[in-house]
């Protein structure tokens, strides 16, 4: 079958394209995209520019990186016009977009680094917002992607970097078209299909021409649904479900006061949802104010820096009910609340003074309504606000199947909230990859040390002194340390673990700790609870709560314990805390307490950040009753570890704290200790259907297995050995051979979170696997090689998914033990293994490959004269240290490059993670470039100086 190429691709594209009105310019160079960006700026602003007026604009156009740009964007600039008056110049409108003037171009070419030509350009009032990038059919769509990174890396700059004001990005493969925001660090996982309402995927390129490249909703689009990220300084663009969800609360506002309520799947972006649909609707003539509802005060805090994120200064927090009514009666459009604090505020103390909004429409959005919606508050906020419209979230609706009672008996989200107007569930997620499927093992024996089986009592088991015997608890305890580092990935990842009362919380806190005591393991263990549990009772809470009045004390600070002993418990823990992390916490008072809980939840959430200190900030365990199992959201979380019975949408929300994308994160993974089988698929089953088990849940680790040998059997048929990859005749044989391994890798990703998994049940031994890795990872640095030298490839469009190449911390330490082991080698045959395995090592992890030269130079010519092992490191520092000055020196000489002032340029590059700008870099220059020379040259320097310290600093901190 023969496929369709890309220029016929393109061709339909702009024809297409023309059909939906936009007008079709030739543009073949950055001159004529600046002539052409004059001509549609006159006619859209209705004026016309001197070339002096024009520089004004272009010299404007020109500042700030992609994030400042799309600011200026849409802001308007005040040109001083050559004839003394004032112009305020618009290049985008967002408020009506039939003004806006929409064009297509194709095959631009712009000189930066390299000579780039780009497929199809769609230009609006002559910038570029919207770039497509096109592979024939057959071709992966990750390669437009690939191809789009290293645009912006090479010449999206130049040309007073007009296509920095690119907003999105298409790429298509002519079946696969997927969308994504223009950000410079950005993953494949944030490249998104269109749907429809239903969320049926909308994948042709036809089609999502049609219906998401037409003028009207690109515009749109571009005017209201990318949501620019303060905190991250990056764009955020709506996905479809997210898109169709806030113009239905819109609609809704606008023709009708109904109440309603939105079902979103857990972790799947209500917050930024939730936020784009109270920044429209706030904006709607006839509503007063909008209030966002939480119903935790951790939350209150989470959601507001969330906010401000999304906009600056877009919302403060309420500290307490007296800050609330003030911000009810002065002019703040949107106001963040808890719900606490709002059933106060309508109390008869605080009523008097907002009795004048009582007949005023204000929208109440309610975040997680599932549970803050069930007791009198909401009564009491629908009868003094008379013309209120209440609009809630949650990913997972109380239906009469998981009602609880209260006094006012089983109320389900339709009776409170109305009719659902949009539905996102945990299948269609999954379906989409914006959340990971569960790994989930019921955990009833499992081998020690010595290969013995371990029974823990799972089946069936309902006897509490059974369930919370010292025997058992024990046996868990020693369960999680046997395979903690497995499930996280050598602690790349943090786990929670849940337990049934605070009483079990002390119980396995305390063998933890005895445990660590005795050298059994070096986890670094914290738990947070409160009174909310009745450790006395035999009613304690085995699954969540639905009543605000129950669920946690994180509504409001409150410090009464059930008993001194707990209290004393929790204080000595928080102490433990502070030890490990430098901090100052306590019980003591209620604030400090709740910086605490807030402490444990930003270090968690902290992890996904690039500086994040591993080694100085990890938490690798959280213990908790219910407190962190819902709405609490932690992409570096991967494992729950279960001891408690939970059900219905407790199971559901407790299980979602795991399943955050993150890079080649591929699942999350609950290991469970007790039979909650048909408990996880009748929940399933009720938040979606009976057939969304296998699709929610990973299959069997023998299907798996399966995978795995079907995957190396393609990969033998490429390269019979690892030694025959040498021998691969063509570029497109070494790309075959690295997608066939890709494939191998992501199998072995999963495989090796089963704790079942082991190597003698697959086809291919650990030694031959390293091996084959060692292939991969040299045709990926050859890959590096041939662009520095400006050699184009196949393969350069191949994604090597290094994330899949998880190791065993490896740093200086462990590489230090290594040679003192080969120094204390008795014969040497033995150190001949020994020297092997440190090789091996050094090929088969990405971070050491770049320092292998100079640990085999190290070991070959000095560890001949070191008399024994304890003096290894510090002769090794002393090595290292002498290596890096030599390095600098060699480098500064060749590039004549004044020796402090560059040192200082890389130290502050390894302080801060700023890569520098190339004007430092000629600060310390004998002499500046010519302007023809300065690009290559400072792109040269800086490249050096990253090599440098992937050489001499990453991975060498002990």
């Amino acid at each position: 079958m023969s496929h369709q190429s890309e220029a016929i691709l393109e061709n339909n594209l702009i024809k297409q394209l023309r059909g939906l009105e936009y007008a079709s310019v030739n543009i073949p160079d950055g001159e004529a995209l600046v002539s052409n960006l004059q001509s549609q700026l006159e006619l859209f602003n209705e004026t016309t520019f001197t070339a002096k007026e024009f520089d004004a604009i272009i010299n404007h156009l020109a500042k700030g990186n992609v994030f400042e740009k799309a600011k200026t964007l849409r802001d308007r600039f005040q040109l001083n016009k050559e004839d003394g008056t004032s112009f305020y110049v618009r290049f985008f409108n967002a408020e009506d977009n039939s003004k806006n003037l929409f064009q297509v171009t194709n095959q631009i070419s712009l000189e930066g680094s390299y000579k780039n030509r780009f497929d199809v350009t769609l230009l609006v009032n002559g910038l570029p917002l919207v770039q497509i990038e096109l592979k024939r059919s057959g071709l992966e769509i990750k390669e437009a992607f690939n191809q789009i990174n290293r645009y912006q890396l090479h010449s999206f700059w130049s040309n007073h970097g007009l296509f920095q004001y690119v907003q999105l990005f298409v790429i298509s493969n002519g079946v696969n078209t997927k969308y994504l925001a223009n950000n410079k660090l950005q993953s494949v996982k944030q490249t998104f299909f269109w749907a429809d309402a239903n969320n049926k995927n909308v994948t042709e390129l036809t089609e999502f021409t049609a219906a998401f490249l037409n003028p009207t909703h690109l515009g749109k689009m571009v005017a209201h649904y990318i949501v620019i990220n303060e905190t991250h300084k990056v764009m955020m663009v709506l996905r479809p479900y997210q898109y169709f969800a806030t113009e239905a609360i819109i609609h809704q506002v606008k023709n009708s006061n109904e109440n309603a309520y939105i079902w979103h799947t857990t972790g799947s972006g209500k917050t930024l949802t939730s936020f784009k649909a109270s920044q429209i609707v706030m904006e709607l003539p006839a509503v007063y104010k909008v209030v966002f509802v939480v119903d935790r005060k951790d939350l209150d805090f989470q959601t507001m820096n969330e906010f401000n994120a999304f906009k600056k200064d877009s919302v403060d927090v309420t500290d307490n009910t007296q800050s609330l009514v003030r911000q009810l009666t002065d002019n703040t459009k949107l106001v963040l609340t808890t719900i606490q604090k709002l059933n106060n505020a309508v109390s008869e103390r605080f009523a008097g003074k907002i009795e004048a909004l009582r007949h005023r429409k204000i929208v109440f959005i309610f975040d997680e309504c599932h549970r803050s919606q069930f007791g009198e508050t909401h009564d009491r906020i629908t009868k003094f606000f008379d013309k209120s419209q209440l609009i809630g979230f949650t990913g997972t609706p109380i239906f009469a199947e998981n009602a609880s009672k209260n006094d006012l008996g089983k109320r389900t989200t339709k009776d409170l909230f109305g009719n659902c107007l949009h539905k996102y569930v945990i299948t269609d997620a999954i379906h989409d990859e914006n959340v990971l499927r569960f790994g989930i093992e019921y955990v009833g024996k499992y081998k020690n040390k010595s290969k013995a089986f371990i029974d823990i009592e799972v089946e069936d088991i309902d006897k509490q002194e059974v369930l919370d015997s010292e025997k058992r608890i024990n046996k868990i305890v020693d369960y999680i340390i046997a395979y903690h580092n497995q499930k996280t990935f050598s602690r790349d990842y943090s786990a929670l673990l849940a337990v049934s009362s605070i009483s079990n919380v002390i119980q396995y806190y305390d063998l933890f700790q005895q445990k660590k005591a005795a050298g059994e393991h070096d986890l670094r263990i914290a738990t947070v609870f409160t009174y909310g549990t009745n450790e006395d009772s035999d009613e304690a809470q085995d699954f969540l709560p639905e009543d605000e009045v129950d669920f946690d004390v994180m509504a409001e600070p409150i410090t009464s314990y059930q008993g001194k002993h707990t209290r004393d418990k929790l204080e000595s823990y928080i102490g433990d805390y502070n030890n490990m992390f430098g901090t100052s916490y306590s019980t003591k008072d209620s604030e400090s307490f709740q910086k605490y809980a807030q402490n444990i939840s930003k270090r968690l959430k902290d992890r996904e950040k690039e500086n994040f200190n591993n080694e100085k900030d990890r938490l690798d365990i959280v213990i908790v009753v219910n407190m962190m199992l819902t709405g609490f959201d932690a992409k570096k979380v991967n494992t729950l570890y279960v001891d408690k019975n939970l059900k219905q949408h407790g199971l559901i929300q407790a299980f979602s704290r795991t399943n955050r994308i993150l890079g080649q994160k591929s699942q999350g993974n609950i290991l469970s200790f007790r039979n909650l089988k048909k408990a996880t698929d009748d929940a399933i089953t009720l938040f979606s259907n009976k057939d969304a088990i296998e699709v929610v849940t990973m299959p069997d680790y023998e299907k798996i297995a399966e995978k795995f040998d079907e995957a190396l059997k393609g990969l033998r048929e490429i390269a019979p050995t690892y030694q025959s990859v040498n021998e691969l005749e063509s570029e497109e044989a070494e790309a075959q051979f690295v997608q066939a391994f890709r494939k191998l890798m992501r199998a072995m990703n999963v495989l090796q979170s089963y704790t079942d998994f082991d190597w003698e049940d697959l086809l291919i031994d650990e030694q031959e696997f390293e091996d084959y890795k060692s292939k991969y990872l040299d045709l990926y640095e050859k890959v590096k090689r041939d662009n520095e030298k400006q050699k184009t490839s196949i393969l350069d469009d191949i994604d090597f998914e290094l994330e899949l190449i998880h190791r065993d911390q490896i740093n200086v330490a462990y590489m230090l033990k290594l040679l003192a082991q080969l120094k204390g080698s008795k014969t040497e045959s033995a150190a001949a293994v020994q020297r092997k395995a440190i090789i091996d090592l050094l090929g088969g992890d990405i971070q050491l490959r770049s320092k292998r030269e100079l640990i085999q130079k190290f070991i070959d010519e000095n560890m001949p004269h070191i008399k024994d092992g304890e003096s290894i490191e510090d002769e090794f520092e002393k090595f290292w240290q002498d290596q890096k000055v030599l390095a600098l020196g060699k480098l500064c000489e060749d590039e004549h490059l004044d020796k402090a002032q560059f040192k200082a340029l890389i130290d502050a590059y390894i302080y801060s993670g700023r890569e520098p700008i190339k004007d430092e870099v000629f600060q310390c220059l004998d002499n500046r470039p010519s302007i023809l020379q300065a690009r290559v040259i400072g792109d040269r320097i800086i490249a050096k100086m990253k090599e440098f310290v992937e050489i001499f600093v990453k991975g060498m901190m002990a």
